[in-house]
């Protein structure tokens, strides 16, 4: 069995008591502690109208992450492509693979971003159809490559800086059509296991079986994202993993999206479909020691099809987050 990689993904959750400052000096602390137990890549989202997920802008954070790393790659995870211009998209990505060189990822996402208020005004009014985002995902890598057909009507435009690397695109999916994308674009796969656990092994069949091999991207390549709660005994990791149900919850209800405490959450009355919701969202996660968590990220692996899996931990204590992080490293033998 290859040596599975690891890598993060951040959304830059706030917790409860804390603040969007806070938690974005958080992200950065955490992206310092990626590199130096090991972590392949470090990657930022993108979300807004929350009251509890600071990163709004995964381009801007990328450039202060990178910033203050030296070695891991860091990414988006990803750019809401629908509401955007491909060509921007480009330049930003050009830009920071520019500044650099050789870390970047660009990773981008048909989730539309929130509700239609939301999208609007991500668009300045314009109505946009996510059914444009196989032609856009083809263009941004048109754009990226300078392989825009002749007949195509911006063919002229030179995406800007003029550079010899180039980022490295993933599309981010949660089913067969976004592996497909992919895989016509020779871009990387993440299969999002953190938001639905049910279509995985049917999208990466099809993104291996559709990839178009390039220069740029020779191979396929998958990830998968899952929540995880890491701690030194099993009883710890399920206490600590309770404020992750109870922000779970909160996400789907549409309350605050701030990371209640571990108290707080034993102290909330859970309702019998409630319950059933705590159990059902289990299946995003993997919760236990270290040890527990190997293996059940190495069969996920090979259900997938790939020799490297990102993680992301929502917990609500940010010392027992890297804890977290630091105790998976030390299992897969990163540090």
């Amino acid at each position: 069995m290859p040596v599975l990689k690891l890598s993060i993904l951040d959304q830059s959750p706030i917790s409860e008591g804390s603040t969007p400052q806070q938690a974005l000096k958080q992200t950065k602390e955490l992206a310092q502690y990626a590199e130096s137990f090991g972590y392949t890549r470090f990657w930022v989202a993108e979300h807004h109208s929350t009251s509890g997920l600071a990163s709004s802008s995964p381009e801007v954070l990328i450039s202060h992450l990178a910033s203050n790393t030296e070695q891991i790659r860091i990414g988006s995870g990803g750019v809401l492509l629908p509401q955007y211009s491909p060509y921007k998209v480009a330049e930003n990505f050009k830009l920071l693979e520019a500044l650099f060189p050789g870390r970047i990822d660009l990773g981008v996402g048909r989730s539309p971003g929130g509700g239609q208020t939301i999208r609007l005004a991500l668009t300045d009014g314009v109505k946009k159809n996510l059914i444009e985002f196989p032609r856009q995902l083809s263009d941004l890598q048109g754009f990226l490559d300078g392989t825009l057909p002749k007949d195509h009507p911006y063919s002229s435009i030179k995406t800007a800086p003029l550079i010899h690397s180039l980022p490295q695109t993933w599309v981010l999916g949660l089913s067969a059509r976004g592996a497909k994308h992919a895989a016509a674009n020779s871009a990387g796969f993440t299969y999002g296991h953190f938001i639905n656990p049910n279509h995985g092994e049917e999208a990466a069949e099809e993104y291996v079986s559709q990839f178009q091999s390039s220069e740029r991207m020779p191979y396929p390549h998958i990830t998968a994202c899952v929540f995880v709660v890491c701690a030194e005994t099993e009883e710890e990791a399920e206490e600590l993993a309770l404020s992750q149900d109870l922000w779970l919850l909160a996400v789907e209800k549409g309350r605050s999206t701030k990371i209640p405490s571990v108290e707080e959450a034993k102290q909330t009355a859970l309702s019998e479909e409630e319950k059933q919701r705590v159990r059902e969202n289990r299946k995003r996660a993997i919760i236990g020691t270290p040890n527990q968590v190997k293996q059940e990220l190495q069969r996920l692996s090979e259900r997938y099809q790939t020799d490297e899996i990102m993680v992301i931990t929502n917990i609500y204590d940010f010392k027992k987050k890297v804890d977290s992080y630091k105790l998976l490293a030390s299992a897969f033998e990163l540090i």
